[in-house]
């Protein structure tokens, strides 16, 4: 039932050797990749206009330099990292570049900004996308928490399915917002030379002051501002994490990808803050109606086709922005799982040839959180670009001290050139981030971001004491001690409760690995039961001596270890093997008939030293039970043990 549901909705496996049919060309890689950067113009100036709001109208007009500095430190942030993609196409992004230039504590602090922001991308671009909906459907608002983990749900589905369905499925939506917003900006520039546009619907409404400003106040005010419109640069590193996943030649394509996404994100940034501030837009503290949907209402008409579709078009590609986050996601986990940060389960590919843990694992993260914070935009863009901005800073800082080393080996003037061309961009991108993350961190930290910083402190934690796990169990399991090969004594326990043949399977198995000593051991939690079996067991004549183990308690567990334990007792250096029958049923429900005492009983001998548990199972309902079929059960009360 499970495997068909399974197949119904992800789709058959994938054989390795098609993992090159699932790369990307650069149509397809835009929307898989960068789908997060391009949407979050749909947000980024609404977010600049609702802090510099809190100092009054008057301070509204500071919006159009504050979009500038974001634009800034976009270009040269996606001039950074396009000189990663060619230093590094192996992937990986800022945790290979810090590991290898910074060292690993540097490398596992950028890697835990990155995945708490991946986790955040993914429940704001949700959010934000219902609450475009919201926008045009009120009534929705009292069900915001179904609607977006209904959405995460979907789209953490679209890529258990593979990278290039995903991708397929995603390009429409992306596409369609690109191509509609550069309508909008033909239809405003048509409208605007032909007689103006009309306000926004929130032109009118009074913006009062609730923010002390003036002096080093409004300063300040502008720097939070311009902090809330940098998300605008959320997701721009996800490519440089993902060059593997591009066609050939990778970094080529990776960084001219890189490059359009950019280009367009700029000029969609610029072009809505442009029309937002000249239609004097209003954002609202709610977000209802969202500052992109007032400017289409005046562009296009409130109510027309065109309006509705820019609308539709808006919530797919911020729902559809967290895509980005769940290639990015479960492709650095993987990274880090190879180099024995996270649970090695994390680089596993799946059935159809994707990180299937790592997108479940980014799914369930993103839900807890929408789930925690009720589906509430202006409280998760409060832990907003903390982690990407630490990213960013720590990755550019890397590229400076590649590019050293690179020079130190270099001896062509011409080469030697381009390097500190190369050099002088990192160079300027990291100052330039880390003034950034200043700023950022100062100013939402006080109103919720320490959140974010908190989980980074915790999963850097988190990934040393697991990297110390692995080296401890590196060193227990290596071969270099000495051996040995045979244990000097070998005791078999076979466990019984009755002489059926599950228990006479048992009793054949260990009778053929040969033991020094034999015996059959059923605990006595009834007497009836007890005299029963052992009746049975003079009457066929089984030649293997039963020990009876008391249980006043009716506890079958607790004798069992106390009898293994006085068998080790007597003879320390030799080994233990508990044979144990065990039914296997052919249906789930079975399960629940039987008391599993067996599945108990092994988890406790688990955890015993000395002792191998020996699982002899018996399909019920099959004639064929393998090795030992009934002829061959007939003549083992007659078998002697060696």
């Amino acid at each position: 039932m499970f495997e068909v549901l399974k197949r119904l909705l992800v789709g058959r496996p994938l054989r390795s050797e098609r993992l090159g049919d699932t790369l990307l060309p650069k149509w397809l890689a835009l929307p898989v990749f960068c789908s997060d950067p391009i949407s979050s113009v749909a947000y980024a100036t609404e977010q600049i206009l609702l802090t510099l709001a809190l100092g009054g109208a008057g301070y509204l007009s500071l919006s159009t330099p504050v979009a500038a500095g974001v634009a800034i430190v976009l270009i040269v942030v996606v001039a950074s990292y396009r000189q990663t993609c060619y230093a590094y196409p192996s992937g990986g992004g800022a945790f290979v570049v810090a590991k290898e230039n910074l060292g690993e504590t540097a490398a596992l602090t950028a890697a835990a900004a990155l995945l708490v922001d991946y986790v955040m991308t993914v429940a704001v671009s949700v959010v934000s996308g219902v609450v475009a909906i919201i926008s045009a459907f009120p009534v929705l608002a009292p069900h915001a928490v179904a609607i977006s983990v209904g959405f995460v749900a979907v789209i953490a589905l679209a890529n258990l399915r593979g990278v290039k369905e995903s991708g397929r499925t995603f390009a429409i939506p992306t596409y369609a917002f690109i191509a509609l917003t550069f309508l909008l900006f033909a239809v405003a520039a048509v409208r605007g030379l032909g007689g103006g546009l009309p306000q926004a619907s929130t032109a009118g409404l009074p913006v009062h002051a609730t923010e002390q400003v003036g002096g080093l106040a409004t300063v300040f005010l502008g720097l939070r501002a311009f902090a809330s419109g940098c998300t605008a640069l959320t997701g721009v590193e996800a490519i440089s994490n993902g060059v593997p996943a591009f066609r050939k030649p990778k970094s080529h394509n990776a960084a001219l990808t890189l490059v359009m996404m950019g280009t367009i994100a700029v000029v969609m940034f610029g072009g809505l803050t442009a029309l937002a501030v000249s239609l004097n837009a209003r954002a609202m503290p709610d977000g209802n109606p969202s500052v992109i949907s007032q400017v289409a209402a005046s562009v296009f008409g409130h109510g027309s086709a065109l309006f509705l579709l820019f609308q539709a078009a808006t919530a797919g590609i911020l729902i559809l922005a967290a895509n980005t986050a769940f290639n990015g996601f479960p492709g650095l986990a993987s990274i880090l799982a190879r180099e024995r940060y996270l649970p090695r389960q994390l680089h596993n590919r799946g059935d159809r040839l994707v990180f299937s843990n790592g997108i479940l694992l980014l799914a369930a993260f993103a839900v807890l959180l929408i789930i925690g914070f009720d589906a509430n935009i202006d409280s998760l863009i409060q832990l907003y670009i903390i982690g990407v901005f630490t990213s960013f800073t720590l990755s550019q800082a890397g590229m400076v001290v590649h590019w050293r080393r690179v020079l130190t080996q270099e001896q062509d003037p011409v080469r030697r050139r381009k390097v500190r061309g190369s050099q002088a961009i990192n160079a300027f991108g990291a100052v330039l981030t880390g003034a950034v993350l200043v700023v950022v961190f100062a100013t939402k930290v006080v109103h919720g971001a320490w959140l974010a910083v908190l989980a980074m402190v915790v999963l850097f934690l988190v990934m040393r004491a697991i990297s110390r796990y692995y080296r401890w169990f590196e060193a227990e399991v290596a071969t270099t001690r000495a051996v040995q090969t045979l244990p000097p004594t070998v005791h078999a326990l076979v466990l019984v409760s009755r002489l059926h043949q599950p228990a006479l399977r048992a009793l054949a198995f260990a009778k053929a690995t040969r033991p020094d000593r034999l015996e059959a051991v059923t605990v006595a939690s009834e007497d009836e039961e007890t005299r029963q079996l052992q009746r049975e067991w003079e009457r066929r004549g089984v030649q293997v001596p039963l020990v009876v183990l008391s249980s006043p308690y009716r506890d079958v567990s607790k004798p069992i270890l106390e009898h293994v334990a006085r068998v080790r007792g007597r003879d320390p250096r030799g080994l233990v093997s508990v044979f144990i029958p065990e039914y296997v049923v052919s249906r789930w429900w079975q399960q629940l008939l039987h008391n599993q005492s067996a599945l108990r009983l092994k988890a406790r001998l688990l955890f015993t030293r000395g002792v191998v548990v020996v699982n002899v199972p018996f399909h019920l309902g099959a004639e064929d039970q393998g090795w030992l079929t009934p002829e061959a059960q007939q003549d083992l009360p007659g078998a002697g043990v060696r």
